[in-house]
This record gives structure tokens, C-alpha cells and sequence, in this order.
């Protein structure tokens, strides 16, 4: 028989077979098949750092998850041929294709919708107004016509059909804007100050970091395919939060002074492992690296994870675990190994503190470092903008502004270079399509992951959810201090529930005694913070219908507003000073009409 005898799945079965065979033999030290001659055979191409690790694995015995069996049987990037014929006929894609395909930036959203979402890479969160005009563009001629902003600053293009699943990814790529590695196993898209280059109180502006990084991953195959998913975020110290320490790599500006035995100015403090998600933060070890060196650093500890990140355990497979597993110290010490020289090790005492940010700074007009310009943070609903909005957001950057749009994670965007005196203009505009730069404490705060309407996971609306809090708070409770809300709809807490002021973990809520019969519904935390006031929430309440959630954050608002120790006293530092059981007595007062 012949190859030509075998259909294209034989083939493919056949080549991934073998190959895997090939990569554990050459673990092993055995020759490969089919050679002769002296000498441990080893893995070859862009993937072998990722095709050893798994023959690693396997040679312990352990068995790998179908996903790395799915990367080595048929690379994703190999199979884009397929993705672009199977899409011309119709065909969604079926059983772990749904994974191979996220490699291009396209999630089949079955069985929640019969559709795709497409996740695009915008480095830094910073667009030019032509491409937010075209990206419009082609949401409406091959999606639904909208688009979200999500907590990475960056955008999902939803209700994608096949047909018009490769003219997007195409049509985005000759924009300047990739979806290559967006999705899966990959390093996603990297986050950087919202107001680079326009901040009067930024250390240094980080888009040249984070185009550099970008760039770094595009152009080398072999930092795709990781063990999970990996973030970097950049913070150049301006006062827009980029919440970089909830990322696996975390670069904070900080100025390092005399005496600490390296070049004084601005350096970047390094952490690595945090997934708040998992209840942690990026790890602090006293390493600084210079700006100009982050992405080699980034490249060495992203190489230490591919070499020992878990293959087997899906729920285990975050660079936080190998740090669970071996220390800081240990691993640090494997990234100065793949480095080839030591990690800058800094005292405390010689490094300033990161500048403290304003959290509302997202939101409204703001002066920029260049004399006579501001921005416009525009409150968008729980992150969506349709194809009309995303035009006119165009046209009043190009005519108003510099001609920029910026995303941020708090799921707005701010537009820039605008004249101090057509600040009213612009909000004028804004309000033309539907959208303006004023917020309540409560909107500008309001984060919510897509939810049961668009994800498979989630087991509530958080949008519908978070809308109906705004709708029923705001009349309701005078705040003079900024509150985030943050709703998510499963663990995996893309809205990042645990740092939120206030943050709900969609649920299932039995309504029989059996327990069979259930609505949706949220457990819900307060006091939770990032940055200098980093902290995970605590439960509050649990099992709360998601119909009851707005008169009950009513109520703690109310509280707050209460037994505050006075108007200097954030949320975070009230739901801080007190224990739960003191906060349920609180909330529990105002629910009964009472003055506790």
C-alpha cells in the first residue's frame, strides 16, 4: 500500500504517530526510526523544545493531554490549508479542531452559539483610527456587526460564520492586526500603559516594549504551543492600572536610585506567575531588568515553561504551578541558565516604589503631558461597541484627536491628542452615537466577562447582569469614591473577580430542596485590590440570585456609605478594616430598615 492509498485523517494520524514515537525515542537517547549510525537522536525544527518536553513525559509514564496530542500529531499552523477549505464548504470545525483553530484566532462557540468569536492582537491596546474603521468594517460584513473590548485590552469580533471565518482573520491581517496565537496555548496579547507617550506622570513610555515583544512571538514559530496560555504585561507608571501583577509576567517601571551599584533611572521590577484567577499574584524576587533587556528575559522564562510547564494536567499546566513546584529561587535560577548571564538583583531601599495610579482615569478628560491636549476615557457598555460606534469613534479620533484610539483592561477605550477647548465638542460627539466620556463610580468600574450568551463555561449573563446593577444602583446609593464591580462567569475569572472591590462568581442557585432545579446566580467577594493594595477578595455571600444581586450591592454600598470612617475611607479599605461577619451585619441592617 501505498501513501496515496491513506485519506488525508490516515495521513495525519500516521505523521503524528510517528512523530511522537521519533520524540520519545530521542528523550529516551534512542536513535530515531528508519536510520542508522551512532548518537541520541533529537527532536528537530521550530517545535522541538516542545515536542521534547512531551516525549519527557511520556518516558515518566505520565500521559499527555489530548491538546499536546493534538499539537503534535497536526501543528495548527500546519492545518491552516484545511481551516481555509473547510471553511469555504460551510464546515464548522468538529472535535479538537475547535482547539487547532484557536491558533488562528477563531473560537467555535458551540454549544452556547453556533458561531465563531475572533480574537485579535493589538499590542499596547493602541489602534490607528483607520484601523478601528476597518476592523467595523469587517465585524459587519463577516461578523455580528459589533465588537467587545475585553480585559487585555484588545478586541473580539463575534457571530463569525465559516464562510466569513478567513476573509476576517485575512482582511484583519492586512490591517496591520494579527490573530495569529490568540487563542489556546499561546502567549496572548501583550498589555501596556494606555497612556504611553501621553502621560504626565509615566516613568517610561511602554509601547516599544510591547510592539517589541509582539513582534518576538510573530516572528518565532517555536514560542507558540506552550504548555496553557501566558500573559506579559507592561506598566510604565502612568495612572491608568494596566494590572500587570495579575500576569505571568509582569514588568512595573520603577526609578532606581544611588547607591544600588547599577546605572540609575528607569528600570523595569520582574514577576512572574500571576493568575489571580488561582488566587495569586506575580511573585516578587528583588529582580529588576533594564528596559531595553525585557524581551530576552521574557524570551528565557518563556523558554523555562515550555521545557517544564505540565503536559498532562490541563488544570495544572500555568507557569504558577512550576512555581508552586520549585520555588522562586529555583526557577529564576533556570531562566539565568537559558539567559547565559545573572539576573540584576536589587535592594529595596535603592528602588522607588511603582507611582500610585488613578482609578478612574479611564473614564472622562484628562491633561495630557503635552500642553493643551487631553484625552477622553469613553464609557463603553460593559465593553461592546457596535460597527457604527467603532466609525464615528474613528472619525472623532482622526478629526478631533491625534488620530489614536486606546484601549485599556477596564474594557473602555480613551481617545487622545485632543484639544483642551473641543472637549465639550468631543463629548458632544460622543453623544451622537451613544457614548459619552461621564460616568457614575459604579459604570466606570463595571467589568464583566462575556458570560453565558457568548461562552460555554459561564453559568450566568454577567453583561445582563452588571447592566441591571448599574440600571438599579445608580439612582439609588451617592458615591464619591471610585468602586469596581467585577463579574465573571467561571472560574477561569477572565473579569477577574477576586481583585474587585466588589466581585461575583457566577453559579448555579438550587431553588428546590432536591437541588435539581436551578437559576442563574452568583457567589460574591469584596475587598479585593491589585498594585500597591494588592489582595484577594473574601466570600461575602453565596448562592445569590442574579436577580437579587443589584438590591444587594445596594445594600452594601449603602453600608459603606453608613459606617465609613469618613469620605478619605475607600471601599477597599472599609470592607478591609472590618470581618465579614461585621460587613453581613451591616448589609443585613439595611435590609431590615435597621441602623447597625
Amino acid at each position: 500500500m501505498s501513501a496515496q492509498d491513506f485519506t488525508e485523517e490516515q495521513r495525519r494520524y500516521l505523521e503524528g504517530f510517528v512523530s511522537g514515537v521519533q520524540a520519545r525515542r530521542a528523550a529516551q537517547g534512542l536513535k530515531p526510526l528508519g536510520t542508522e549510525g551512532g548518537g541520541a537522536a533529537q527532536p528537530a525544527g521550530p517545535d522541538k523544545e516542545h515536542l521534547a518536553a512531551m516525549a519527557r513525559f511520556e518516558a515518566a509514564g505520565r500521559k499527555l493531554s489530548p491538546e499536546e496530542k493534538a499539537k503534535r500529531d497536526e501543528h495548527p499552523f500546519d492545518a491552516y490549508g484545511r481551516l481555509r477549505d473547510e471553511s469555504a464548504k460551510g464546515l464548522f470545525p468538529k472535535g479538537i479542531d475547535n482547539f487547532r483553530w484557536r491558533f488562528h484566532g477563531l473560537f467555535y462557540l458551540a454549544p452556547t452559539q453556533n458561531a465563531y468569536m475572533c480574537r485579535l492582537r493589538i499590542p499596547n491596546g493602541i489602534l490607528t483610527h483607520w484601523q478601528l474603521a476597518g476592523i467595523a468594517d469587517l465585524a459587519q460584513a463577516h461578523g455580528g456587526g459589533y465588537a467587545h473590548v475585553t480585559t487585555r485590552a484588545n478586541l473580539q469580533i463575534r457571530d463569525v460564520l465559516p464562510h466569513g471565518a478567513i476573509p476576517l482573520i485575512e482582511g484583519l491581517a492586512g490591517l496591520g492586526i494579527p490573530t495569529k496565537g490568540t487563542g489556546a496555548d499561546n502567549i496572548r496579547n501583550v498589555t501596556g500603559s494606555p497612556t504611553a507617550g501621553i502621560d504626565p506622570q509615566e516613568l517610561i513610555d511602554t509601547r516599544p516594549y510591547a510592539k517589541a515583544w509582539h513582534h518576538h512571538i510573530l516572528n518565532d514559530r517555536s514560542l507558540y504551543g506552550l504548555p496553557r496560555k501566558f500573559n506579559v504585561g507592561f506598566d510604565g507608571g502612568g495612572v491608568v492600572p494596566v494590572l500587570e501583577d495579575t500576569n505571568d509576567i509582569a514588568f512595573t517601571a520603577v526609578t532606581v536610585g544611588e547607591g544600588a551599584g547599577v546605572d540609575t533611572g528607569v528600570w523595569f521590577r520582574l514577576g512572574v506567575g500571576g493568575i489571580t484567577g488561582h488566587q495569586d499574584f506575580a511573585k516578587l524576587g528583588g529582580v529588576y531588568v533594564r528596559p531595553e533587556e525585557a524581551v530576552a528575559v521574557a524570551d528565557a522564562i518563556v523558554r523555562v515553561f515550555i521545557a517544564n510547564g505540565d503536559r498532562t494536567d490541563r488544570k495544572k499546566a500555568r507557569l504558577k504551578y512550576v512555581l508552586d513546584a520549585w520555588g522562586l529561587d529555583k526557577f529564576l535560577a533556570d531562566v539565568e541558565a537559558k539567559l547565559g548571564t545573572k539576573l540584576v538583583r536589587l535592594a529595596d531601599d535603592r528602588v522607588s516604589a511603582p507611582n500610585r495610579q488613578n482609578r478612574q482615569a479611564h473614564i472622562g478628560f484628562h491633561a495630557q503631558r503635552q500642553p493643551g491636549k487631553v484625552w477622553a476615557g469613553v464609557a463603553l457598555p460593559v465593553g461592546k461597541s457596535t460597527a457604527e460606534q467603532m466609525r464615528g469613534l474613528a472619525r472623532i479620533a482622526r478629526e478631533l484627536g491625534d488620530g489614536d484610539i486606546r484601549l485599556t483592561v477596564w474594557q473602555n477605550l480613551l481617545i487622545s491628542g485632543i484639544a483642551e477647548n473641543n472637549a465639550a465638542l468631543v463629548e458632544q460627539c460622543l453623544g451622537e452615537i451613544g457614548l459619552t466620556a461621564k460616568a457614575t463610580s459604579v459604570r466606570a468600574g463595571l467589568i464583566a466577562c462575556t458570560g453565558n450568551t457568548g461562552c460555554k463555561f459561564a453559568l450566568s449573563n454577567t453583561k445582563g447582569t452588571a447592566m441591571a446593577i448599574a440600571d438599579w444602583v445608580e439612582p439609588r446609593v451617592a458615591l464619591d469614591t471610585p468602586v469596581n464591580i467585577h463579574l465573571t462567569g467561571c472560574p477561569h475569572s477572565c473579569a477577574q473577580h477576586y481583585i474587585g472591590d466588589i466581585g461575583l462568581l457566577a453559579c448555579r442557585v438550587a431553588i428546590d430542596d432536591a437541588g435539581e432545579d436551578t437559576v442563574e446566580g452568583f457567589h460574591l467577594f469584596v475587598g479585593g485590590g491589585f498594585g500597591a493594595d494588592a489582595g484577594i477578595g473574601r466570600e461575602l455571600c453565596r448562592d445569590v440570585k442574579a436577580e437579587d444581586c443589584p438590591r444587594l450591592i445596594e445594600r452594601i454600598l449603602q453600608a459603606y456609605v453608613r459606617h465609613r470612617a469618613g469620605p478619605a475611607e475607600t471601599f477597599l479599605a472599609f470592607t478591609r478594616r472590618h470581618e465579614v461577619p461585621a460587613l453581613k451585619a451591616m448589609v443585613e441592617a439595611i435590609a431590615g430598615g435597621g441602623a447597625a
